[in-house]
């Protein structure tokens, strides 16, 4: 058996996707797709002449791969899934799985009618922090899951964030705060195996964002979610936040508990309860995780790796990831009805179960989202009232 051919659409984050699917033995990168013609002679110069270039999605496509990687845009990914899934093309996107139930619905349709794989590329539940918390947590020394935090944030200065929005088309133009809840949601899940099925949540206006008074419509600073979790633990979760904090994570049991700190750096904080410590441990400690890493200089703490390397494993030995396509999907509604309960001062909503076809048919039809289509047009605010 030959290298699986990957083909890769969008460049701008795909490139580090293509490069780490060229360290792999089993797979090459044999196509890929970008309106931007720069980014493909880069990616000419840098794989060989031999990669396959194209401006249009469908010729992708069409050009024999074997799997796709989906780095387009945000609020575009199931779309193309689901047109790659139906031509018996296997898929691993970009966060989020599905910008609307529909998507949602869709997408899971569409894995089970076409039998091909999916899976959502989710890389923080890989840095070595939350990999060492995931490993106590399966370890099973802190007890039942009882409540889980995970903050991401991820701002900066005006010049920044501008060139990280290149127009007023662009996705992240109008992201509400809850939508981009993966890098949050996704390391606490993980972890625990715990599935949402409720979220309330609140969102905060900020009167920095206010003043940059630009092409982006978000100027809200934060959306703090509040998950019902099918085991009964309480899980806190951000979205894409803009506030004076940095990304970090917290799990606790009822043994012990352990966290990243506010710095998501390499050390993991565990600490027992002083009557629970289990043999061989102390009640507090602060360390570096010993844990074997092949990811070299990947991205995101190493994650792009392991998100490339499950996948490869998903392709040739069928090893099913965490992240399968109802997972995925469970955590893209937990943004779009966190949304909605920010816009509804807090109103519980249930999580879809999207494995059941009375859950899904409940929301077959609904396309409300804060993106706008070709005519501009939008179904729902993506901040909270403001002006």
């Amino acid at each position: 058996m030959g290298k699986l051919k990957i083909g890769v659409f969008g460049m701008r984050r795909g490139m580090e996707y293509a490069r780490q699917f060229h360290t792999l033995e089993e797979t090459e990168v044999a196509a890929v797709c970008d309106l931007d013609e720069s980014r493909l002679k880069g990616m000419k110069e840098q794989f060989g002449e031999s990669v396959k270039c194209f401006t249009d999605y469908d010729a992708l496509l069409d050009s024999g791969i074997d799997a796709v990687v989906l780095s387009n845009f945000f609020h575009e990914h199931a779309q193309a899934a689901i047109k790659a899934l139906d031509r018996g093309i296997d898929v691993m996107s970009e966060c989020t799985a599905g910008a609307t139930l529909k998507d949602c619905v869709e997408l899971c349709e569409a894995v089970e009618r076409s039998g091909r794989k999916y899976m959502l590329a989710e890389n923080y539940p890989f840095t070595l922090p939350l990999r060492e918390m995931t490993r106590l947590c399966q370890g099973g020394t802190l007890g039942d899951i009882l409540y889980a935090e995970g903050e991401y944030n991820h701002t900066g200065p005006r010049e920044m964030l501008a060139e990280l929005t290149p127009g007023p088309r662009h996705w992240r133009a109008w992201l509400p705060r809850t939508y981009y809840v993966t890098h949050a949601l996704g390391p606490l899940m993980l972890a625990t195996g715990h599935m949402p099925v409720s979220v309330t949540a609140n969102a905060v206006h900020s009167k920095v964002l206010e003043q940059y008074d630009d092409f982006r419509h978000n100027v809200d600073a934060l959306a703090m979610m509040n998950i019902i979790t099918d085991k009964g633990a309480l899980f806190r979760a951000t979205g894409c936040t803009a506030m004076a904090s940095r990304s970090g994570y917290r799990i606790v049991g009822e043994n012990g508990s352990c966290e990243t700190g506010r710095s998501l750096g390499e050390n993991v904080y565990l600490t027992y309860q002083p009557w629970l410590i289990p043999e061989g441990e102390c009640e507090y400690k602060v360390y570096k995780p010993n844990l074997p890493d092949h990811s070299g200089s990947a991205g995101h703490g190493g994650g792009d790796f392991y998100t490339c390397y499950h996948f490869m494993r998903y392709l040739v030995r069928g090893e099913a990831p965490f992240f399968d396509v109802y997972r995925s999907c469970a955590m893209s509604a937990v943004a779009i009805y966190g949304w909605r309960s920010c816009l509804e001062g807090g109103k519980p909503y249930r999580i879809p179960d999207f494995r059941d076809p009375a859950d899904r048919e409940a929301v077959r039809g609904d396309d409300l989202t804060p993106f706008p289509d070709e005519n501009g047009k939008t179904t729902l605010p993506c901040a909270l009232p403001w002006k």
